[in-house]
């Protein structure tokens, strides 16, 4: 949520302000401002709506000279959206002006105290609280703006990612950062901020990644210096080479990032088994399993902790590591995992799932396992990402950047981690015969090309998309290894186009979501000619007597419910475990065609946020 662009150099700021956050849209938002020091002024500019409308009233307004600035997109937290509100924030002198991504828990009685000694407020958030606390800190014990923030930052309760300029001082920015990312590029006598590397790649792909409780005095021509908020120790920053590339974060001709990210899955689940599937030599190489291999195979249980696509993914990851490896699995929201007190013990291990690596719930759901003495696994993307940093071990997915905020090749990378793991799992457990871990092996590489050809029903699902686009509720039924591909398909629907949708198990049907169908009810089912494919046909058939319109995927070359539905998506023949890894591609498909032909902002649904890194 929220996004933090700023740059001191020898450029001018505002473009490399704006093209960065365009970048950062994907994460979600609603209003948009920027911040130019110019001439011993600070220009200042916000608006609600989206960057283009922040730049095109900026340009009109504002003069947009200045070799540093920082910028920001705010998803409401403390506050209607609108102009007011909206970042930056000045302190009551105008000296200071900051960038908030986060939510500051004890600004309400921090807020009462400051206007006790004589400040007022002109907006209704906590950042413009923080940013008066650090004035008046820095007024009263004297001390420069780096000592003012680490001291405000001691007293405040919360997660927070900030960016602080000092009109008096113009020549660096302080930023800091508490379960919010921040990355810190790393150029040519001129230094990038932003939530994560997309704003600057085209022009550095050096990178220091801010840890947790950490600040930076970043100052044009010298060394970044950074030290923790807490205890004032001084902290060699690691500068990372980025592997991001400007062309993976472009559209390539594709309408949308959605469709594009669709699209790529193929090459996607082949970079993330690249190196790991070794077919020729029958095995599976994955470091952080093999390091930690007594700690898996002597678990009690694991337990998976993820949000949204994330807990879809490790609920195919359930059945699949229960199936093979034989050891119990429970999978949690992590947002109700964290508030409860969840009975975790040392022979336990939780594996946490995030494509952003940055998930707020998540991360707290690791830091209380850690603390309960639990062996701790992360699934992500993002290379350096807080979950990376703050697991034992882990895996990446090797998705390539996603920008689209509805997640498409971060659910089957991540399926396809979590498949190589209990496969890897299972061999070493004795679980699983020669023959038959061969055959998965050799299936698991068929994948992309499977989803390859499933991708060229695009043309037929879009026809289906333009009879039902109009429809106000849909029903998602799937069964075994399909029903949370089920569960997914229906968040697909609701996030882009806000139609009403519901994923069941196709059995739970007749306890209660049957009274809904009728003749204006379309009703996807997922009918591969696998597992309990008999019952599916006769969920099917009673769908058919009630007069539901019925969308069936099945496999290739199906009769049965062809018969009976209105309209089928073909896929190919696959292993039970790894039909998910296919059977989703229609349902993603559909739901992007649905959202397009009813004019939805498809890349950045209204409400949604990329990376929920707030409560």
């Amino acid at each position: 949520m929220c996004g933090i662009v700023g740059y001191i150099g020898e450029r001018e700021a505002f473009p490399v302000i704006i093209k960065g956050l365009q970048r950062l849209e994907y994460r979600g938002y609603d209003s948009a401002g920027v911040a130019l020091y110019n001439d011993g002024k600070i220009n200042l500019c916000k608006t609600k709506g989206k960057v283009a409308d922040l730049k095109a009233k900026a340009e009109q307004e504002v003069v947009l000279g200045g070799k540093i600035g920082i910028g920001h997109t705010r998803w409401a937290t403390h506050g209607e959206p609108n102009d007011v509100n909206a970042h930056p924030h000045y302190s009551n002198s105008g000296d200071l002006v900051i960038i908030h991504n986060g939510i500051i828990e004890n600004y309400a009685s921090i807020k009462e105290a400051l206007i006790a000694r004589g400040y007022h407020f002109e907006s209704d958030t906590d950042t413009e609280v923080l940013v008066n606390l650090i004035e008046d800190i820095k007024k009263n014990e004297k001390v420069k703006l780096g000592k003012a923030v680490q001291i405000a930052l001691n007293q405040v309760v919360g997660a927070y990612a900030i960016a602080v300029f000092d009109r008096t001082k113009p020549d660096e920015i302080v930023v800091a950062k508490l379960g919010s990312p921040l990355a810190i590029g790393v150029g040519d006598n001129e230094y990038f901020i932003a939530s994560d590397a997309s704003p600057f790649i085209e022009y550095t792909n050096n990178a220091i990644y801010l840890e947790d409780e950490q600040m930076a005095v970043i100052k044009k021509g010298r060394d970044v210096k950074v030290r923790q908020v807490k205890g004032d120790k001084v902290v060699n920053p690691y500068v990372q080479e980025l592997k991001l590339n400007i062309e993976q974060i472009e559209k390539g001709g594709y309408d949308h990032f959605m469709l594009k990210e669709i699209y790529e899955q193929p090459e996607a689940i082949k970079d993330t088994y690249r190196g790991r599937l070794r077919i020729n030599d029958g095995i599976i190489k994955m470091a952080g399993i093999e390091d930690n291999l007594q700690k898996f195979l002597n678990a009690n249980r694991i337990i998976i902790v993820a949000c949204g696509t994330s807990w879809h993914a490790g609920l195919v990851a359930e059945y699949i590591i229960e199936e093979l490896v034989r050891i119990p699995v429970e999978v949690e929201y992590a947002s109700e995992f964290r508030y409860r007190n969840p009975v975790i013990n040392k022979n336990d291990v939780v594996i946490a799932i995030s494509q952003s690596g940055e998930t707020a719930d998540t991360l707290a759901a690791i830091k209380l396992s850690k603390e309960k003495g639990a062996f701790v696994f992360g699934v992500c993307n993002v290379v350096g990402s807080s979950i990376a940093r703050e697991t034992h071990a882990g895996a990446y997915t090797h998705a390539g950047p996603e920008i689209g905020v509805a997640s498409t090749k971060a659910f089957t990378t991540q399926i396809t981690v979590l498949t190589l793991m209990a496969l890897k799992l299972a061999q070493e457990k004795g679980q699983i015969s020669r023959s038959d871990f061969y055959n998965y092996l050799s299936e698991l590489e068929a994948i992309p090309e499977k989803v390859e050809q499933t991708l060229k029903s695009d043309a037929n699902v879009a026809a289906i998309a333009d009879i039902y686009k109009d429809a106000e509720n849909c029903l998602y039924l799937g069964r075994g290894y399909n029903f949370p591909v089920a569960l997914e398909g229906a968040l697909k629907l609701k996030e882009i186009s806000y139609i009403h949708a519901e994923g069941y198990p196709a059995a739970e049907m007749k306890h209660g979501p049957i009274a809904l169908i009728d003749e204006q009810m379309p009703v996807v089912v997922i009918a591969t000619r696998k597992g309990h494919y008999d019952k599916v046909v006769s969920n099917v058939q009673e769908i058919k007597s009630r007069k539901g319109k019925i969308i069936g995927v099945v496999t290739e070359g199906d009769k049965e419910v062809r018969g009976l539905a209105d309209h089928v998506i073909e896929i190919p023949e696959t292993s039970e475990i790894l039909t998910p890894l296919v059977t989703t591609i229609p349902l993603q498909l559909l739901s992007y065609h649905i959202a397009v032909m009813r004019d939805c902002n498809v890349d950045q649904p209204r409400n949604l946020a990329k990376s929920v890194t707030v409560e």
